[in-house]
């Protein structure tokens, strides 16, 4: 390839592998292939697609999709569509879903579709509809459907928004924790996963389970009588899905090459 920088110069490989040096992210080096691979190095409009078996991968970091798009300057943002699997070596994090983008630069994810995130160091799975990761303030912000698994530890809302630095989990939404038996429902539920602790505010309601006797709320009612054998019922609405256990680890919207990233959708709480 000459030295000279066309304004539209389209490259087809097959099966090719192309490495990059990223002067503008810390001269970090990376590297994309496809079973084909269409590029634009046209000053100002880089563009990539990958179809077939994409992949992008860092030191760190290894996304493989259907497809994936990468575009901006110096390739600093990717699109992923289908079977999107997401790996982080250096923080342990196991992310798969349908829909993905990246941002390089900022060390954003947000991901849609069936997303399911497993933090291996944590021991923890979480489920939702949207995840945005946002690495250097070291937030998780999930969002509809959200279901979240760890140890003993079954929790339900339509918004979770996880501090990793403090390990403090805030659920709102309809929050529902299931631990160890007995079950809590509030307007705010906090969770401090080193210590266990549950804080819960605002219409608070709770069940505790104790084995051989009615089981008592929180509000000082008694429950039902427990059956024979010593188990308590539990209701269609408060019965936890079983965990599930965390994917393995095997070896991330198009908002256009000179689009701005795509904004997280509405929830119900802040993400900053």
């Amino acid at each position: 390839m000459s030295g000279r920088k066309s304004r539209a110069l389209p490259l087809i490989l097959a099966g090719g592998l192309l490495a990059l040096a990223s002067t503008g992210l810390r001269g970090e080096t990376f590297s994309f292939s496809g079973d084909s691979t269409t590029m634009s190095l046209a000053e100002g409009s880089q563009h990539a697609l990958l179809t077939g078996h994409g992949r992008v991968e860092s030191e760190d970091l290894r996304i493989t999709a259907d497809s994936i798009e990468l575009f901006g300057k110096d390739f600093i943002y990717a699109q992923a569509h289908g079977n999107v699997h997401v790996v982080d070596a250096r923080r342990g994090l196991d992310l798969t879903s349908q829909e993905l983008f990246y941002d390089r630069n900022r060390k954003i994810a947000r991901v849609r579709g069936n997303a399911t995130l497993a933090d291996l160091k944590n021991e923890m799975v979480v489920k939702g509809g949207f995840i945005e990761d946002r690495d250097k303030e070291q937030i998780t912000i999930v969002q509809i459907g959200v279901r979240i698994f760890r140890k003993d530890i079954v929790c339900r809302s339509e918004f979770a928004r996880y501090q990793r630095d403090k390990k403090i989990l805030e659920l709102s939404g309809m929050p529902w924790v299931s631990k160890g038996g007995d079950v809590y429902q509030a307007a705010h539920i906090t969770i401090n996963l080193d210590t266990e602790e549950i804080s819960l505010e605002g219409s608070v309601q709770g069940t505790l389970e104790d084995k051989g006797k009615p089981s008592e709320t929180t509000d000082g009612t008694a429950g039902p009588p427990a059956p024979s054998g010593g188990q308590q019922p539990s209701s269609p609405e408060t019965t936890p899905t079983s965990p599930a256990e965390p994917p393995s680890i095997p070896p991330a919207p198009p908002a256009g090459p000179a689009g701005p990233p795509p904004a997280a959708p509405q929830g119900t709480g802040s993400g900053s």
